[in-house]
């Protein structure tokens, strides 16, 4: 890019530009050596907030060319791009962090990104974002999340960092809640996740969305979570039962839901029946 201030400016601005309005352009883009090193060096070489037009055009454009699959692995496996992508999603124009998350966001659906994301300290941004995020940053920042988490290194970070409880808090509030019980669904495994879930009523909440919601996915993830939570736990397979004989939510279920969700529910009347033999308990 150009050297002076003002023709960086000009040039960030005209690139940002042809790599929104043409994939050819962001495509061959890729193919020029050091190409992402350049782009980004004006961000690299000082505070990415001093310039904030200049960054937010930068990180647009970014984010543009991080739609061709083409430039997804040389910007996952280049030095500066995501370390200057998490700065821009905490210090920038709001529009800058929203597309600072949404580029990261496209890098994750590249398996091979997922790992070098996982190892850059990005979930503690991410998680920052969710919870206090302007709304398009917190749905960008859930799916990138959602992505991440189908690497089992990502789930013990989002863990270790308190997601459990940040992400049952905001579905409580009923914020982003077919987005989030998708998280909480690929967390709910770990004995950890399973522990803080124990700790709420995630019970009569999980049963109040499965009845409320028209989604299969979203019921099916909520099966998911109460497996998790409620299997081999007396205490909450009573709770369970009880739920069950006042709605028989799990045996419509059974009947209605996806077929992950059909065998979720049935394993769980099949957990009541052996735990709690002097009930009565139907499908």
């Amino acid at each position: 890019m150009s050297s002076s201030r003002s023709d960086r400016k000009k040039a960030a601005k005209e690139l940002m530009r042809v790599t929104k309005t043409s994939p050819s352009h962001r495509a061959a883009f890729g193919q020029i050596p050091n190409a992402f090193s350049t782009l980004l060096r004006p961000l690299s070489e000082s505070k990415v907030e001093l310039h904030l037009d200049l960054q937010e055009d930068l990180i647009t454009t970014v984010l543009n060319l991080s739609t061709d699959d083409s430039n997804k692995a040389e910007m996952g496996e280049n030095p500066v791009a995501i370390p200057l992508l998490i700065e821009s999603m905490k210090y920038g124009t709001t529009e800058t962090i929203i597309n600072a998350t949404a580029a990261l966001s496209t890098l994750t659906q590249l398996d091979s990104n997922k790992l070098i994301i996982g190892k850059s300290r990005a979930h503690v941004t991410l998680l920052e974002l969710l919870r206090a995020g302007h709304p398009l940053a917190m749905r960008e920042a859930a799916l990138t999340m959602t992505n991440l988490c189908t690497v089992h290194e990502n789930k013990t970070r989002f863990i270790e960092i308190g997601a459990v409880p940040v992400i049952l808090q905001m579905i409580n509030g009923s914020m982003l809640v077919d987005e989030l019980l998708g998280i909480l669904a690929q967390l709910s495994t770990y004995p950890n996740a399973i522990e803080e879930l124990r700790e709420v009523d995630t019970v009569p909440c999980l049963f109040r969305i499965m009845r409320d919601s028209y989604s299969g996915i979203t019921k099916e993830n909520c099966a998911v979570i109460l497996f998790s939570v409620c299997s081999k736990n007396e205490a909450f397979l009573r709770e369970l039962w009880i739920e069950e004989t006042n709605n028989r939510t799990l045996a419509e279920l059974a009947d209605t839901g996806t077929e992950r969700a059909k065998r979720k529910a049935f394993d769980l009347i099949l957990e009541m029946r052996r735990a709690l033999p002097s009930l009565r308990i139907t499908t």
